[in-house]
C-alpha cells in the first residue's frame, strides 16, 4: 500500500461507509472483508428462490436530510429504491389488546396513542421536543465523544441553546422520563416502550438514556421514516461497492485480519487471504468497524495505552438472537398482515417479523418470506456440545414456528422453508465474537460523551460501527464512519464537509 494510506477493517455498512468516503477524498484505501460478500449485518443470503435478509430488515435515514441520502449525494450515488413503511410497525403486545400502529404521519400517530396510552402526551411532547433538538444538532456533525481538541471544537460549533438545554435531561432513562411526565404507572406503555426501545438500544425503558430514546421512538413518522429496501438489504453494500472501486479504492473479501501492530509510524495489518496465504499489509492508519471487542485479540498486549485495553475487556456483553427464515405462500397471510410486526411473548419472547412484499425481489410471485427474531444470551448458545446444541435448536425453531402460526393465524402445513440461525451459525457468518448483534446498550452512562470514541488512544486507530455514536442500524454506523472518516482526515489536513 501507499505509505499514507488507510486500512479499513470489516465490510458492514460502516466500514463501506468509512472506506468510500475516504477514497472520495482521493485517500489510498483498502478495505479488508472475511467474508465472500460485503454488507455484514445488513447482508443477505439465499435458500433456493428465496432471499433473505441476514439481520437489518428496514432502514432509516433515506428521507431528504437523512444520514443515507446525505452520503449518497456527496458519493455521487442514487439512492437505492424503497418503499416508506406506513405502518412503520405493528406493536402487538400481546395481552388481549388491539395492537398499536407505529403510522407514518403524525397526526395519525397522535391518535393513534391518545387512544392507546391515554394521559400520556406530555411524555410524548417532552420526547417530540427532545428529538428536534437532538436532530438539529446531529446534522451539524458533531463529535460527539471529544478525545482532542480538534473534537471539542466540533461540538461546541454544533451547540445552540436547545441543545444545552436538552442537556439537562442527560444522566435520565426513558424510565425516569415517564415518572416526571406522570405517566410511571402505565404499564401498558411501559411495556410498548420496553419492547420498541429493545430493538434500537438493546435496552428497555429503565436503561435507556432519555436523549438516545426520544430520537429513535420518532423514527417511523415524517419527516424521518423508516423503509423498505427493493431487491434486499443488500443492494445498500452494492451501491458503496460501486463508489469505493469507481473512485480508486481497493475490496478484499475472504481476508480475515488476524493481527494488528504499530509499525514504523504506521500500522501493519497481518492477514489471512484465501488458499491460507498470510499477507502482511502496512499502513499509515486503520479504521476498524469490527465490534471493539475483537481488538484485545488483535493487538499485542504491550502495545495497549494503561487501561484502554481493561476497558474494553469490560464492556458489557451484547446480546445475541435467535432468527427464524421462513416462506409461505402469500395467500396463506392475513389480508392485512403487515410488513413489520412486534408481538411481547414470554415464550420464547418478544419478537420481531418481517414479511417480504409481493415484486419486492425476496420471493417468488405469490410467495412470501418470513423472517423472526428474538434476542437471547450468546454464552449460552456457544457453550453448548454439538447434540445439546442441535436438540437446543431444533426445539427453539419449533418456538418461534408455533408463535408465528399463532399470531398470524398459519396453519402449521404451510411453510415450504423454515430454518434457523442461532448465535453460533451469527458468529460463523459475521466473525461476531460470539455472534452478538447489535451494539453497546445505549444506557446513560455509555450514551454521547460517555461512549467508545472513535478516536482511540493508539495513533492512527480510529473505530466505527454499532458500539459508536449513535447506535446501531444502517443510518446509525454511517454516521459513525462519517465521524471516524472526519476525524482522520483532519488529521492530515484536510476538512471533509457533507453537505445537506
Amino acid at each position: 500500500m501507499a505509505p499514507d494510506g488507510v486500512i479499513v477493517i470489516g465490510g458492514g455498512i460502516a466500514g463501506l461507509t468509512a472506506a468510500c468516503l475516504l477514497a472520495h477524498e482521493g485517500v489510498p484505501v483498502t478495505l479488508l472483508e472475511a467474508h465472500h460478500q460485503t454488507g455484514g449485518c445488513a447482508g443477505t443470503f439465499r435458500r433456493g428462490p428465496w432471499t433473505f435478509d441476514v439481520g437489518a430488515t428496514q432502514v432509516a435515514g433515506l428521507e431528504p436530510g437523512g444520514s443515507h441520502a446525505r452520503l449518497f449525494r456527496h458519493l455521487n450515488l442514487p439512492l437505492p429504491e424503497a418503499d416508506i413503511l406506513d405502518p412503520g410497525c405493528v406493536v402487538d403486545l400481546a395481552d388481549g389488546s388491539p395492537p398499536i400502529h407505529l403510522w407514518h404521519d403524525p397526526e395519525r400517530w397522535r391518535l393513534e396513542r391518545q387512544q392507546h396510552f391515554p394521559g400520556s402526551e406530555r411524555f410524548w411532547a417532552v420526547c417530540n421536543t427532545l428529538h428536534r433538538s437532538n436532530w438539529a444538532f446531529a446534522g451539524r456533525d458533531p463529535v460527539v465523544t471529544p478525545r482532542s481538541l480538534w473534537d471539542l471544537g466540533q461540538l461546541l460549533a454544533a451547540l445552540r441553546p436547545a441543545t444545552l438545554a436538552s442537556g439537562l435531561f442527560t444522566g435520565m432513562t426513558i424510565a425516569d422520563l415517564l415518572v416526571l411526565c406522570g405517566c410511571g404507572e402505565d404499564q401498558r406503555l411501559r411495556r410498548f416502550l420496553d419492547l420498541q426501545l429493545k430493538l434500537y438500544s438493546q435496552e428497555p425503558a429503565d436503561r435507556t438514556a432519555v436523549l438516545y430514546g426520544a430520537t429513535v421512538l420518532q423514527m417511523a413518522q415524517a419527516p424521518l421514516g423508516l423503509f423498505h429496501l427493493r431487491g434486499s438489504m443488500q443492494v445498500l453494500s452494492h451501491h458503496l461497492e460501486e463508489a469505493l472501486v469507481r473512485d480508486g479504492g481497493r475490496l478484499l473479501l475472504r481476508h480475515r485480519v488476524t493481527g494488528l501492530q504499530r509499525h514504523d509510524g504506521g500500522w501493519q495489518v497481518t492477514v489471512t487471504a484465501p488458499q491460507q496465504r498470510t499477507l502482511r499489509l502496512e499502513a499509515q492508519d486503520v479504521i476498524c468497524s469490527l465490534p471493539p471487542q475483537c481488538l484485545p485479540d488483535l493487538i499485542p498486549s504491550d502495545q495497549w495505552p494503561t487501561g484502554y485495553e481493561r476497558r474494553l475487556n469490560d464492556l458489557p456483553e451484547p446480546s445475541g438472537a435467535l432468527v427464524f427464515y421462513g416462506a409461505v405462500r402469500r395467500e396463506a397471510l392475513p389480508d392485512s398482515c403487515p410488513g413489520h410486526l412486534q408481538r411481547g411473548s414470554e415464550h420464547p419472547g418478544s419478537l420481531f417479523v418481517s414479511v417480504s412484499r409481493a415484486g419486492d425481489g425476496r420471493a417468488p410471485e405469490g410467495e412470501a418470506t418470513v423472517i423472526a427474531s428474538v434476542f437471547t444470551p450468546t454464552a449460552d448458545w456457544c457453550r453448548l456440545a454439538e447434540p445439546a446444541y442441535q436438540q437446543r435448536k431444533q426445539e427453539a425453531l419449533q418456538s418461534i414456528r408455533g408463535e408465528l402460526e399463532r399470531s398470524l393465524h398459519l396453519r402449521p402445513d404451510v411453510w415450504l422453508h423454515a430454518e434457523l440461525a442461532t448465535p453460533r451459525g451469527f458468529a460463523g457468518w459475521t466473525g461476531r465474537p460470539r455472534g452478538m448483534v447489535g451494539g453497546l446498550g445505549q444506557h446513560p452512562s455509555r450514551f454521547g460523551p460517555f461512549g467508545l470514541a472513535g478516536r482511540t488512544p493508539m495513533q492512527g486507530l480510529w473505530l466505527c460501527g454499532d458500539s459508536l455514536h449513535p447506535g446501531e442500524g444502517t443510518a446509525g454506523v454511517s454516521l459513525s464512519a462519517l465521524n471516524a472518516s472526519r476525524q482522520l482526515l483532519a488529521e492530515r489536513g484536510k476538512r471533509l464537509i457533507i453537505r445537506d
